[in-house]
């Protein structure tokens, strides 16, 4: 069950004493996930680093990595929304800002950690590719938390 108290203030939606159900969360992680991948894969596929995520599955193909991008963004943004949906995004700004920390966290859990063990590569290693990695993941994780801030208000 959920409550629904709504004001506009300057254009931005501020939902208060809000609890979206379960499914509400999921689409909401699963479509600002898809839009945040979508934004970050051009940006990978620009700096052509897209060969290097199909890596993981075994391909050197840029459409492979970018379909294995879109399925870690989903999942991300699944994270997000069904775990902190509820608490953290209530308002566009919050949702703003808490998707750019939660990219960051995921800069740091990904590219300097996982992937580098997952290719044999000592973890936290600085190169050319960090500093655009690193924004790229911010830019995710803010439009990740817009776009599921506006699935959460639209589908109340």
């Amino acid at each position: 069950m959920s409550t629904t108290t709504s004001s506009t203030t300057h254009g931005r939606t501020a939902t208060a004493g809000t609890t979206a159900a379960f499914g509400r969360r999921v689409a909401a992680g699963a479509i600002g996930g898809v839009a945040g991948g979508i934004v970050f894969g051009m940006l990978m596929a620009m700096m052509g680093t897209l060969p290097m995520i199909a890596g993981m599955v075994g391909s050197d193909s840029p459409f492979v990595g970018f379909a294995v991008h879109l399925m870690i963004s989903i999942m991300i943004g699944l994270g997000l929304t069904v775990l902190f949906g509820n608490l953290l995004l209530t308002t566009y700004v919050r949702g703003l800002l808490v998707g750019m920390a939660y990219g960051a966290i995921w800069w740091v859990l990904g590219p300097l950690v996982a992937m580098p063990m997952m290719f044999g590569m000592p973890p936290f290693t600085f190169d050319a590719t960090t500093l655009p990695s690193l924004m790229g993941h911010v830019l995710y994780g803010g439009i990740l938390g817009v776009v599921a801030v506006a699935t959460l208000v639209r589908r109340r």
